[in-house]
């Protein structure tokens, strides 16, 4: 755990500090940023960045509205190539990814990583690989684990990991999953991080850290498929070629597992958690149910109309027999649609509120 340090000691300003704050979120969260930004100090020596989980139609301007209503700093909806400035807030736009580099970010359209765009760990690994050891990565209420592996990344890289207390937020999995993999530096109720913030701000960084080759490797390739610059070279380097197809677009999927959490990636770009894998690959098979579905529909349509044509010319036997295979149909249509009702109501339960505009 990083050792706090007096903020006036005119020497502390002499060594890189923590001036590069990276937030993740979803389900519950505009609620917990609002909370959070009405405690920081106009005069923060930091960029804030957030990556909040957002549906298609939202419309991050309303969402930064309302933080500019609490928050004494500028808020502000990210935008490609733009400039970092100190004192400022830089929201996700919906439906892209936010990413950064030494002094600008990016933002871009990019395959989805664990089944979201925006998703958390885009931003947290590329502040990893362009800021190292001036990181503080934050990990908010949420549903899933999305930003674990970014989360591991920052600490790996020598930054700062702060987890809101699970039994405080309203949707506990994402923090949950950052615990249950990484030993974070502060665990505190959002009530406690805008002070914890600002003495972490003016801790040096550590001078020697930086981040590891192989998150910089990856930070620069997802770059790079973010951008339409071409497809991952000398994939071997990422990881080993696991079983698995990408459940988005059929490519091998590379296990990568530098780190203590292991990750899935496709050489297009998507990526996974092995839960957001195994969700994917659920909404694939759901949907082979389905079309499976409408067609033994279909055919028990076919068989009971050719079993009525039969019994009305007096083929009695031919009759039964259309009869009874329809009716095994029936049997089997019946446990598919159980199977896709069950499946239904659980995602529905695990999935939590749309992220429309979340709070």
């Amino acid at each position: 755990m990083p050792v706090l340090t007096n903020p006036a000691n005119p020497t502390n300003m002499k060594l890189p500090h923590h001036d590069i704050i990276v937030i993740g979120t979803s389900a519950g969260g505009m609620a917990v940023l609002c909370e959070l930004m009405d405690q920081l100090p106009q005069d923060l020596p930091a960029s804030i960045f957030i990556v909040q989980h957002l549906a298609r139609n939202s419309n991050s301007n309303v969402l930064v509205e309302r933080l500019n209503k609490t928050s004494k700093l500028i808020c502000q909806v990210a935008a490609h190539e733009q400039t970092i400035e100190n004192g400022n807030v830089y929201f996700v736009p919906q439906d892209h990814h936010l990413l950064l580099q030494k002094g600008r970010m990016l933002v871009t359209k990019g395959p989805r990583e664990n089944l979201f765009r925006p998703a958390i760990d885009p931003l947290f690994r590329s502040a990893a690989a362009a800021y190292g050891p001036r990181v503080i990565g934050i990990v908010l209420t949420g549903m899933l684990q999305d930003g674990t592996v970014g989360m591991e990344m920052i600490k790996r890289s020598g930054g700062i990991t702060i987890v809101q207390k699970p039994e405080e937020a309203e949707y506990p999995d994402m923090p949950l999953s950052v615990l249950n993999e990484i030993e974070v530096d502060y665990v505190v109720n959002v009530a406690e991080m805008g002070q914890l913030l600002e003495e972490l701000v003016f801790v040096p960084s550590s001078p020697d850290a930086e981040a590891p080759e192989d998150i910089v490797y990856e930070a620069n390739i997802a770059e790079r498929l973010m951008l339409d610059s071409g497809e991952i070279e000398n994939t071997e380097l990422m990881g080993s070629r696991s079983h698995f197809s990408c459940p988005s677009c059929g490519g091998a999927l590379w296990e990568v597992s530098k780190g203590n959490v292991t990750h899935y990636r496709c050489h297009v770009g998507h990526a996974f958690t092995p839960e957001a894998y195994l969700n994917a690959n659920v909404e694939s098979i759901e949907e082979t149910l389905w079309i499976a579905l409408r067609m033994l529909e279909e055919r028990r349509t076919m068989l009971s109309a050719m079993a009525d044509q039969d019994r009305r010319k007096g083929h009695n036997y031919w009759s039964e027999a259309q009869e009874e295979r329809a009716n095994e149909l029936k049997q089997h249509i019946s446990r598919i649609r159980h199977l896709l009702m069950t499946n239904a109501n659980a995602r529905h339960r695990h999935d939590g509120p749309d992220e429309k505009e979340v709070g």
